[in-house]
């Protein structure tokens, strides 16, 4: 079949961003290529769940080319670009290939940082991929497997010991979900160990957790965590982590498993762009999202540097990526048309976090509040937003299930994995 006319257009990326600009440009005279180092989709606020063995990877993933089915000006082509040449208009692809464009949208999302002790990783592995959700996933259980052969009491409650370093959404979210795991799922499952007796320590170097939420809403959350055994340590920076646990401060804690849910730096890809970046990495975009100097290439998502209307940095979440996706892709065909460009707005439809089993909080901006109401919430939102019928009743009867049983269908150790 021959390949439509138009301008070329070449997505990097087919993470929320790069999938909801693809979707924008399906039938409009332009032909659109969508390059992606894997072939699917990943729904990333429901990683959590593949790491604490709610979900299977295939619940939470779905293939790129069957969403984009329906879309015959858009190609899809597996493939890791490894750097950009602006000038020259295309892309270079990691077995050599190049990719030329007329349009380029870079959204190649975040990988989590160490902020410079990259000697960590090895101790504290981030979530950010499918392969880190099941080392983490593998990491958890063998926590326990491991603890109830140890004779040793304090090497046991060392090996029952876990620690999450970062208070934002993810920590809180694994933190909750790993207390109901030891407390409920795990309960009667062991001979030698009370898995209930398992400390899990949520450290941030901030303030207080989940900062970008209100204090009422912070404080509810943080209440909810406590009622579930876990000890919130706020105002204290980590300053060491290895194989034994990690200090804090002048204090070591000894724990067996130490998770990072600290921070996110842009993908390094960007940085062949030679275009200006922030601290995080991230490209210092124009107001229409455009690189500036190179108007026909756009940077969207975790990627971009944005700012809202009090000059406060947009946070790294799916409805940014996805809102700044459609402005690109309009930006595109409006200037094809000869239309003039306009800046990107982010329209805020509220932040959500989930606590534990019935504890949530909702920020709406015109309403905000907590507990049962909030966590259904948050169960309708993120199971109308997962792609396909068939992720949205899995998912669906598999959270019925952990709900009325305490259990998590999918507690298996599939790999060895790297690290301890």
């Amino acid at each position: 079949m021959e390949p439509p006319a138009g301008p070329h257009v070449v997505i990097i990326g087919a993470g929320f961003g790069g999938l909801n600009a693809a979707k924008a440009l399906r039938r409009h005279l332009v032909r659109v290529t969508l390059l992606d180092r894997h072939n699917y989709h990943l729904f990333q606020p429901l990683l959590y769940q593949v790491a604490t063995a709610t979900l299977s990877p295939g619940d939470v993933a779905s293939p790129i080319r069957w969403i984009l089915r329906r879309a015959p000006n858009v190609r899809v082509l597996l493939g890791e670009v490894v750097s950009i040449d602006a000038r020259g208009r295309r892309v270079l692809l990691e077995d050599g290939s190049l990719v030329d464009y007329d349009f380029l949208i870079v959204a190649t999302g975040s990988s989590h940082t160490y902020f410079g002790n990259d000697a960590w990783m090895p101790f504290a592995p981030g979530l950010k991929t499918l392969e880190d959700a099941l080392e983490i996933r593998r990491r958890i259980l063998l926590a326990f497997e491991r603890a109830e052969r140890e004779m040793d009491p304090a090497r046991r409650q060392e090996l029952l010991t876990f620690v999450l370093v970062g208070g934002g959404p993810t920590g809180v979210e694994l933190a909750g979900t790993l207390a109901e795991i030891a407390r409920q799922t795990l309960r009667h499952e062991f001979r030698s160990i009370d898995p209930r007796r398992a400390r899990i320590v949520l450290v941030e170097g901030g303030p207080t957790v989940l900062p970008s939420f209100p204090g009422k809403l912070r404080d509810a959350a943080r209440s909810a965590l406590r009622r579930l055994g876990v000890e919130v340590r706020e105002g204290t920076a980590v300053t060491g982590i290895g194989e034994h646990g990690v200090m804090l401060g002048p204090e070591r804690l000894a724990a067996g498993t130490v998770l990072w849910t600290a921070g996110v730096a842009a993908s390094p890809l960007v940085r062949t762009l030679g275009a200006p970046l922030d601290r995080a990495g991230r490209v210092l975009v124009a107001p229409d999202l455009s690189v500036p100097g190179r108007p026909e290439v756009f940077v969207i998502g975790d990627a971009a540097a944005v700012f809202d209307r009090r000059g406060r940095p947009l946070p790294g979440v799916a409805p940014v990526a996805i809102q700044q996706a459609r402005h690109a892709a309009r930006a595109i065909l409006n200037r094809l048309r000869g239309r003039p460009g306009a800046a990107f707005v982010y329209r805020d439809k509220g932040n959500l976090a989930i606590v534990g089993r019935g504890a949530a909080i909702a920020d709406l901006g015109w309403v905000r509040f907590s507990g049962v109401l909030a966590w259904l919430f948050w169960l309708f939102l993120h199971i109308v937003e997962l792609i396909g019928f068939r992720n949205r009743f899995v998912v669906l009867v598999q959270w019925a299930v952990a709900y009325v049983t305490f259990q998590r269908s999918v507690r298996l150790i599939t790999s060895r994995g790297q690290g301890r």
